[in-house]
């Protein structure tokens, strides 16, 4: 029981979730020495029971299954609080412990858009995903999506189209491809950027995994942006946890005669962005995405970590406390931009060294 990646394979499949995983290290120090506890000894670290006897007698073939296919060029596992782990997916409630990937890792740690919507769009609305998608991933994004018919396929092809990257959030183990229609479309994603999946190998398609999933798709990107949808649509869902993340949230308009233009009308109402060009993205966008290309590099031994400080990020640093501050408190004492000051923060929150509090207030962690 000495392998780490047997070891985080066992967790995975007993279920464990990251704040189960956290008391656990406390007790036991390693993924390792975890699973090789008694369950009583786990149930009384507080995992539930049912988890504890699942660590003790983990699923051989499953396993065994997964370490096989990770042998396989392009496939790996990237565990909570490892090096590798995305950024971004790290701060969201509800993280997953074990990230399935068939790509390129690094695609997990540059600057992303997340681009959704119906499954039975128009023309006009595939069309518009593709143009966005394309145009975006031309500018350095990364597109993100669902690998669904419709908006999420339009979305995956427009980054292709652009010789840019796409990541795919499957609703079920990595080593199946759902819609079978999508096939080479994934197969193109995982040339190009990456397939994640939270869940283990073999699992199916369950109906609750994808609106479980969509989560991941909002978290790992800067804002998400929703083409077409209608009054009650997963898309919906999936803008709602972009706020609730505190990421932006885009949505195209249409035609009032348009019944996929509703969920649309209905987010900007609340407060999402009206885009008519994909400039009115990078306008919002692109600040914080120079800061995360500048300010995220790989260390050796794949180790994600911050850059030398700036003379900028000194000066901050300097007129951050404990005590919460507004940003234009802090533009008054910095010197610097509101923008500038916008990126930076959300780069520092990213890298626990600060936290957003309510009313617009930030303060140093710790």
């Amino acid at each position: 029981m000495s392998d780490p990646t047997h070891a985080w394979l066992v967790l995975a499949q007993a279920h464990v979730r990251v704040p189960e995983f956290e008391k656990l290290r406390q007790h036991f120090d390693s993924p390792q020495a975890i699973v090789e506890q008694r369950p009583r000894e786990l149930t009384a670290a507080g995992l539930p029971e049912e988890k504890s006897a699942a660590i003790a007698s983990p699923p051989g073939e499953k396993i065994a299954a997964a370490e096989e296919w990770l042998q396989q060029d392009g496939h790996h596992i990237i565990a909570f609080g490892g090096g590798d782990y995305p950024e971004m997916l790290g701060q969201i409630p509800g993280a997953p412990l074990l990230l399935y990937v068939n790509g390129d890792i690094d695609v997990l740690h540059l600057p992303a858009l997340a681009v959704i919507g119906s499954r039975n769009p128009t023309q006009g609305g595939s069309r518009n995903a593709l143009e966005f998608s394309r145009h975006l991933a031309q500018q350095g994004f990364v597109i993100v999506s669902g690998l669904a018919q419709g908006i999420d396929a339009a979305a995956h092809r427009g980054a292709l189209d652009g010789s840019g990257r796409t990541v795919a959030f499957l609703g079920h183990g990595i080593d199946r491809v759902y819609p079978a229609a999508n096939r080479d479309l994934a197969h193109a994603i995982a040339a190009s950027g990456a397939l994640v999946s939270e869940y283990p190998l073999g699992s199916a398609p369950e109906r609750w995994h994808f609106p479980e999933r969509n989560r991941l798709i909002s978290g790992l990107c800067l804002g998400t942006l929703v083409v077409e949808a209608a009054r009650r649509s997963g898309s919906l869902i999936t803008a709602r946890l972009a706020a609730e993340q505190g990421r932006e949230v885009f949505a195209l308009p249409g035609s009032i005669h348009n019944p996929l233009a509703r969920g649309c009308h209905a987010l900007i109402r609340q407060g999402a962005k009206l885009v008519e060009t994909a400039s009115d993205i990078l306008a919002e966008l692109g600040p914080l995405a120079g800061h995360m290309r500048e300010n995220t590099e790989v260390a050796p031994g794949g180790e994600k970590r911050m850059p030398a400080v700036d003379d900028d990020y000194s000066e901050l640093r300097r007129v951050l406390s404990h005590d919460p501050v507004t940003i234009n408190e802090l533009e008054s004492q910095s010197g610097l931009t509101i923008d500038q000051l916008s990126s930076m923060l959300l780069i520092l929150e990213l890298h626990g060294e600060v936290e957003s509090l309510s009313g617009g207030r930030y303060a140093l962690t710790g």
